[in-house]
C-alpha cells in the first residue's frame, strides 16, 4: 500500500483552544487502565451516546476491542492534558481526555468505522477535532478514502460535528443515523478553519 501523506510522529505536542497543553499519541495495549478510567468519568448521558449503552463500566470485550490497536485494521490515538509547567519540556503525562478510534476490514479496506469521545469537562475546547485530524491524517497514509459514522438520532452534537466536516447522510432507521464522511475533505475543511490553532501543530506547522 501506498502512502500519500508522511508518516505522523509518534506523539504530537499541541494545545488546545484555551492554551491547554495537550499531547496526542497513538493507543498501545498497555492503555487499559486510562481506558477504564476516562470511560468511568464519562457522563451517564456521554457513555450512553458513545457506546449506546449508560453502563459506567463496557464489558471487556469492548475495552479489548479498544485496546487492539494494529495500525492496520484498527488506528486510534489517545489526548492527555499535559501537565508540564511553562518553560518545561512538554511530555506526554497526565489525564487521558479523548480517544479517537478508525475500524476497517479485509473485504473494504477504503472505508472504516470512526469514532471519537471526549470527557465531557473537555468538550467544546478543540479535543474533538485534534483528535480527528489526527486520525484522518493517519487514514490518508494508510490508503483510507471515507469513514462511515454511525449515531444515535438524539446525538446532536455529534451529527453537526460530522456534517461540519462534509459528512453526507447515507441512511437511518429513527433510532441511529448513519453517514460518510470523506478523507480528504475533512481533511481540507479543517486546514481551512485551523480552529482550534493548535491543528498548525497536527499538520505540521
Amino acid at each position: 500500500m501506498i502512502a500519500s501523506t508522511p508518516p505522523l510522529p509518534p506523539v504530537i505536542h499541541t494545545a488546545l483552544a484555551d492554551g491547554q497543553p495537550v499531547c496526542l499519541r497513538r493507543i498501545t495495549p498497555e492503555d487499559g487502565a486510562l481506558m477504564r478510567e476516562g470511560i468511568a468519568q464519562m457522563s451517564p448521558q456521554s457513555r450512553y451516546l458513545r457506546f449506546f449503552s449508560g453502563m459506567k463500566t463496557p464489558p471487556d470485550w469492548v475495552i479489548e476491542r479498544l485496546l487492539d490497536v494494529d495500525g492496520d485494521t484498527h488506528l486510534a490515538w489517545g489526548a492527555i492534558a499535559s501537565d508540564h509547567a511553562a518553560g518545561e519540556r512538554p511530555r506526554c503525562q497526565g489525564q487521558a481526555i479523548g480517544a479517537v478510534h478508525a475500524f476497517r476490514t479485509e473485504d473494504d479496506p477504503e472505508c472504516a468505522e470512526f469514532s471519537v469521545a471526549v470527557l465531557d469537562a473537555w468538550h467544546h475546547k478543540g479535543v474533538g477535532r485534534l483528535l480527528t485530524a489526527t486520525l484522518l491524517l493517519e487514514a490518508q497514509a494508510e490508503g483510507i478514502a471515507e469513514f462511515h459514522v454511525d449515531t444515535l438520532s438524539e446525538n446532536r452534537t455529534a451529527i453537526a460535528f460530522a456534517q461540519g466536516l462534509g459528512a453526507r447522510p447515507t441512511g437511518g432507521d429513527g433510532l441511529t443515523r448513519s453517514f460518510t464522511l470523506e478523507v480528504e475533505e475533512a481533511l481540507r475543511r479543517l486546514r481551512e478553519e485551523c480552529d482550534p490553532e493548535g491543528l498548525r501543530d497536527v499538520f505540521g506547522g
